[in-house]
C-alpha cells in the first residue's frame, strides 16, 4: 500500500461493502471518467450538466438504485446510493443533483408514494427521462421548515398552489417537484399544516424564477421557482394531507449523512490533489514536502480526514441497521462539513499561487465547499439539536 492509499476511496475498506458494491463503484467509476470527466469543466463554464448525462447514467442503472425492479430499478440498498453521492463528488460537487434527484428525492416518492405514483414517475426517475427537484426553502423560511408560505389550498377534487422557492437544487431541469406547501395555515403547531406535493413542469401557473448565479458548484443548476395558483388534483399529493413536516423529518438524517459524505468526499479529494502537488512542486532547492510545515499540516488534514471516514461509515451502517442516529448524524454533519471548508484553505495555501488559478481543481474545491456547512440544515442548527438532545 502507497502512502497516500488510505485516503483513496477505491482502496479504501468499507465496512458495509460487499461484491456487488465493489462492482457497481468500479463500473460507475469507468462510467464517470469517460463521459463526465473530460467534459466536466465545459459544464462548469456553461453553468448546467446535460440531459443526455442523466439519460446516460439511467441507461447504465446508476440513477436510484434503491428502487425496486418492479419500476426499473435495481432494488439495491443504501450503500450503493452512498457510492453514487461519492463517485459525482469526486468528479465535483457540481454533479451533485444527479445524488439529490436519486437519494433524496425519489426516495420521498418510493416511501410515500400511492402505487399509481410509483407506476407513473417511478420508471422515468431511474431512467433519467425525468428529472426531480424538492422545493421546501423559501425566501423568508429556510431552516425554519414549520413556518413555510407556500399554500395550497384544497378546491374541490384540486389544491391551488401559491407561493415561490428558492436554492432549488435541479431548479432549471427538473420536470417533477415535490413541493412542500401549508394546507393549513392556520394550524397549532405551524408543522402540523404542512403537506407534500408532486407538481410536473409544464402545470399552468407553474415558472422558474432566475437561475441563480452562486459562487460555487457551477454546474449544478440552483433556481427560484414560483407558483401562481396552481392547480393540481388531490390525486398529486404526496401521503396524507397535513403529514408533510413528519415525512421531511423522516428522510433528513438521510439526507444529512450525505451532506456529510459530500464534505468528507471533498476533504478526501482535496488531501490527494494537496500531497500530489507539494512532492512535485520545489522550492529553495528540494520539494515543499520536505519542510517540516507542509509535513505538520499535511498530518493535521490527514488524521482529521481518517477520523471523519471512519465515524461516517459507522454512521452508514448503523442508518442501514434502522437505528436512531439523528445526534450523531448531526454531529457528523456540522463537524465534516466544517473541517471540509477549513481544509480547503489550507490546501489552496499550500499550493500557494497556483491554488488560487481555476486551472487547479483545489480552487474549485475551495469555492464548492463553502455552502457545505449551509445545505441539509445550517451547521447552527446542528448543534440546536444535538443540544436539544442531550437534555440541554
Amino acid at each position: 500500500m502507497s502512502n497516500t492509499a488510505v485516503y483513496d476511496i477505491q482502496k479504501t475498506n468499507r465496512p458495509y461493502f460487499t461484491e456487488e458494491h465493489i462492482m457497481f463503484q468500479e463500473s460507475l467509476r469507468r462510467f464517470l471518467e469517460k463521459e463526465a470527466v473530460p467534459f466536466f469543466e465545459q459544464w462548469e463554464k456553461e453553468r448546467v450538466v446535460p440531459r443526455t448525462l442523466w439519460r446516460k447514467l439511467g441507461e447504465n442503472g446508476f440513477l436510484c438504485p434503491e428502487v425496486s425492479e418492479d419500476y426499473g430499478g435495481v432494488g439495491g440498498d443504501f450503500g450503493l446510493s452512498i457510492i453514487l453521492s461519492e463517485e459525482l463528488g469526486r468528479v465535483g460537487a457540481g454533479l451533485s443533483g444527479m445524488g439529490t434527484h436519486s437519494n433524496i428525492v425519489v426516495p420521498y416518492l418510493n416511501s410515500f408514494g400511492t402505487e399509481e405514483q410509483k407506476q407513473r414517475y417511478l420508471p422515468g426517475c431511474v431512467s433519467g427521462e425525468i428529472i426531480t427537484a424538492i422545493a421546501m426553502t423559501e425566501p423568508g423560511a429556510g431552516s425554519d421548515l414549520a413556518n413555510i408560505r407556500t399554500t395550497a389550498i384544497k378546491d374541490g377534487d384540486n389544491y391551488i398552489i401559491n407561493g415561490q422557492k428558492t436554492f432549488i437544487t435541479n431548479g432549471i431541469l427538473s420536470d417533477l417537484i415535490i413541493v412542500a406547501c401549508k394546507t393549513n395555515p392556520q394550524a397549532s403547531p405551524p408543522h402540523k399544516g404542512v403537506s407534500l406535493f408532486l407538481v410536473e413542469r409544464d402545470t399552468p401557473g407553474f415558472s422558474r424564477g432566475r437561475k441563480l448565479d452562486k459562487v460555487g458548484m457551477h454546474s449544478q443548476d440552483t433556481a427560484e421557482l414560483i407558483f401562481e395558483d396552481v392547480k393540481v388534483p388531490a390525486a398529486n399529493l404526496l401521503g396524507e394531507e397535513g403529514q408533510g413536516f413528519k415525512y421531511l423529518m423522516a428522510k433528513l438524517q438521510q439526507e444529512r449523512i450525505l451532506a456529510a459524505i459530500g464534505g468528507q468526499v471533498a476533504a478526501e479529494d482535496m488531501l490527494e490533489l494537496t500531497l500530489q502537488y507539494v512532492k512535485e512542486r520545489e522550492a529553495f532547492g528540494k520539494p515543499i514536502s520536505k519542510f517540516q510545515n507542509t509535513q505538520f499540516t499535511l498530518a493535521e488534514i490527514a488524521t482529521e480526514v481518517q477520523v471523519g471516514r471512519t465515524f461516517i461509515d459507522q454512521l452508514v451502517v448503523r442508518h442501514q441497521n434502522g437505528e436512531d442516529i439523528v445526534t450523531e448524524v448531526s454531529m457528523a454533519k456540522w463537524w465534516i462539513t466544517d473541517i471540509a471548508r477549513r481544509i480547503s484553505s489550507q490546501c489552496m495555501q499550500l499550493h500557494g499561487g497556483y491554488g488560487y488559478m481555476e486551472e487547479y481543481k483545489v480552487a474549485r474545491r475551495y469555492r464548492d465547499i463553502a455552502v457545505f456547512p449551509i445545505f441539509a440544515g445550517t451547521n447552527e442548527i446542528m448543534k440546536v439539536i444535538i443540544a436539544k438532545r442531550m437534555g440541554l
